[in-house]
């Protein structure tokens, strides 16, 4: 009998084609991701990491860098997916529970290397390889492995991610198998760590764990193929109490990005509170709502949710990432959310931190989730006037369900070249969208110029 990552490395080497539908969506997911990976490259997370391998960088290396100059494939993929993540302004995917592409992306790019012809369509069937690995990893053991306080993007996301890798470079069916069992060797990551300089570092370690247990695997270093479903396994040991394993995995004819697809983020923060900005947003459009009006806004989320977004009372921009009160108090006084809301200065201005005091959140209980795999978070306001105003979102701005604008696509990667002082003149976005015009990524300076070269806008 098949085992479960024989039937996903069989998955990935039968689907050969793919729709445009599909190639569109992973191009559209890979430039949001390089534009996070600039607007990332100067935290103090990746600042810290270029330090702690300082003197591995001034060697140089096949891979290049967000921050400038080269590196090995590993230590490339942990430092460019570490900016990718570092701002919380990348990409989800339900499937997996995971940042699925501030891992795939950067782990891919860090084996383009030269003298071996990468086209950018032969990149992004790898990234749909990845994603679809990543969905299968995750059918298995979530919501439960998520709910039990695992970050699937370091776990789910690294196995799924090693697939990706494993079929850029070439391998075949016992190849895959053996990367993705390496990876799961290597998953680790817990959900205790958001809202500090470690929780970005989850996806720079997904992104390494991927590349190092691909490049492993075809080298001839294997795992047990059925260590997802085994005895003390993937499943028995990350799983929780609720996973439904395996049994019910099956492939569409449709891909996974086409099905379900990438949740683009609109909001530079934690997604768990994405829908409840949404729902604030639309009722102060809706109701003309002002400040002064408002005596109380109630929040009912996620149990997930509800744990990740643990600072209340936010003392820096990491944690304001993860403060539902500091977000929709400062959507609703600004009518959006931007990378420059996310500063020490701004998270302690007075108007702020009045209005956060009115906002209260409560979880959903265990018994309302039961057998539920989404529920929709509801925004409740009570006006000083005592009326009342209620609304909910199932699925957040920037979903299949309700998709960003060109527009706003583009608005957020201009936002997102200003946040690392990138000179966006050349039509930069449309260049970076003709990605699958390029015939050899590895070998092409004007793609990795594009990505990788600094030119500082002028102060």
């Amino acid at each position: 009998m098949a085992t479960i990552l024989r039937k996903i490395a069989d998955q990935i080497l039968s689907r050969r084609t793919f729709s445009i539908r599909a190639v569109d969506r992973a191009r559209d997911a890979a430039v949001d991701t390089i534009g996070c990976m600039i607007a990332g490259r100067e935290d103090e997370s990746v600042t810290a990491l270029t330090c702690a391998f300082d003197g591995e960088i001034a060697q140089g290396g096949k891979a290049r860098l967000i921050t400038g100059g080269s590196a090995s494939p590993s230590l490339a993929a942990l430092i460019n997916a570490t900016a990718a993540h570092a701002l919380d302004f990348d990409d989800n995917f339900h499937p997996a529970r995971a940042h699925a592409s501030a891992v795939l992306v950067p782990a891919l790019l860090a084996v383009l290397t030269s003298g071996k012809v990468t086209s950018g369509r032969r990149f992004l069937e790898a990234y749909l390889a990845g994603l679809e690995a990543q969905a299968a990893v995750g059918f298995g053991v979530n919501p439960s492995h998520y709910n039990r306080g695992w970050h699937a993007t370091a776990t789910v996301g690294s196995i799924g991610a090693a697939a990706g890798v494993a079929r850029l470079l070439g391998a075949g069916e016992n190849g895959l198998v053996a990367a993705m069992s390496l990876a799961t060797s290597f998953a680790c990551g817990p959900k205790g760590q958001f809202g500090t300089t470690a929780k970005p570092l989850h996806a720079g370690i997904a992104a390494r764990n991927a590349v190092d247990a691909a490049r492993m695997a075809l080298a001839g270093i294997g795992g047990r193929p059925d260590i997802l479903e085994r005895p003390q396994g993937f499943l028995d040991l990350f799983g929780g109490d609720d996973a439904k394993s395996w049994e019910g995995l099956t492939f569409e004819e449709e891909h996974i990005i086409e099905s379900r697809g990438v949740v683009t983020k609109r909001h530079p923060c934690c997604a768990s509170t994405h829908r409840a900005i949404d729902a604030l947003l639309d009722l102060k459009q809706e109701h003309g709502l002002l400040a002064g009006d408002i005596a109380r806004i109630e929040t009912k989320v996620g149990i997930s949710a509800a744990r990740n977004l643990a600072y209340p009372d936010p003392t820096d921009e990491m944690q304001a990432r993860f403060s539902m009160q500091y977000c929709l108090a400062t959507a609703f006084l600004k009518g959006s959310l931007s990378l420059s809301d996310f500063t020490r200065h701004e998270i302690e201005r007075p108007e702020v931190r009045e209005f956060m005091p009115r906002i209260e959140m409560q979880p959903y209980s265990a018994e309302e989730e039961r057998g539920v795999e989404r529920l929709p978070h509801i925004v409740t306001i009570t006006t000083r006037g005592g009326r009342i105003y209620r609304k909910s979102r199932l699925h957040a701005r920037g979903s299949l369900e309700a998709p960003l604008s060109d527009y706003e696509r583009e608005a957020k990667f201009t936002d997102c070249l200003r946040w690392g002082n990138r000179d966006n003149s050349g039509a930069f976005y449309p260049r970076l969208r003709d990605l699958t015009d390029f015939e050899n990524l590895a070998d092409d300076n004007a793609f990795w110029n594009l990505i990788a070269d600094a030119h500082p806008e002028k102060q």
